[in-house]
């Protein structure tokens, strides 16, 4: 009990000293028109800021799946320490649904701010900022990323004010089921 009371005093800590060390990300626009049912899928996390509910994790992905509610799950995944780890949390839309700011739940009542900053018109890769500087994730539908198209997204972060040299990239060790 003494270890759960610990780790959601640190859930609430965090949450609730989001956004004032840092500057907000409120200046930088969600991506609108947005469409969640083409967002919806996997997606493979390609770089992150640091971030303490993902260290030491490989083959991070998302899966992202619209309730008939109009909510969104949200089903986490990677590796860390060679075991399987898994989180699910709901998203609901913070303004309206064409406009790609959410908010994240994974712990009642503590919820987060989750804002597609960039996608491509295919919906193939994209950037999505927390509610401060120090949280970005570049992601993608594929397990990486070509090179030039990975610095042109790092190029455009960096104009944004995101400090870039303190990103991780995610190793993405995929393999293959056999038939």
């Amino acid at each position: 009990m003494k270890k759960v009371f610990s780790f959601l005093a640190g859930v609430f800590c965090s949450l609730f000293w989001n956004g004032c060390s840092d500057p907000t990300t409120a200046g930088i626009p969600a991506v609108t028109p947005f469409d969640i049912k083409a967002y919806a899928g996997r997606w493979y996390e390609i770089a992150r800021m640091p971030n303490w509910f993902e260290k030491g994790m490989s083959n991070v992905c998302a899966l992202y799946f619209l309730e008939p509610d109009g909510t969104v799950k949200v089903v986490n995944s990677g590796i860390k320490n060679g075991r399987p780890k898994k989180i699910t949390g709901k998203a609901w839309f913070a303004i309206r649904p064409e406009v790609g700011e959410l908010r994240v739940r994974f712990f009642f009542p503590f919820s987060g701010i989750y804002k597609v900053i960039k996608v491509d018109n295919a919906y193939t890769v994209a950037v999505v900022a927390g509610g401060d500087y120090s949280q970005l994730w570049i992601l993608a539908r594929t397990p990486d990323l070509p090179e030039s198209e990975l610095e042109k997204l790092l190029q455009w972060v960096s104009l944004l004010g995101f400090e870039t040299q303190n990103l991780i990239f995610t190793e993405q060790k995929w393999q293959k089921k056999r038939e």
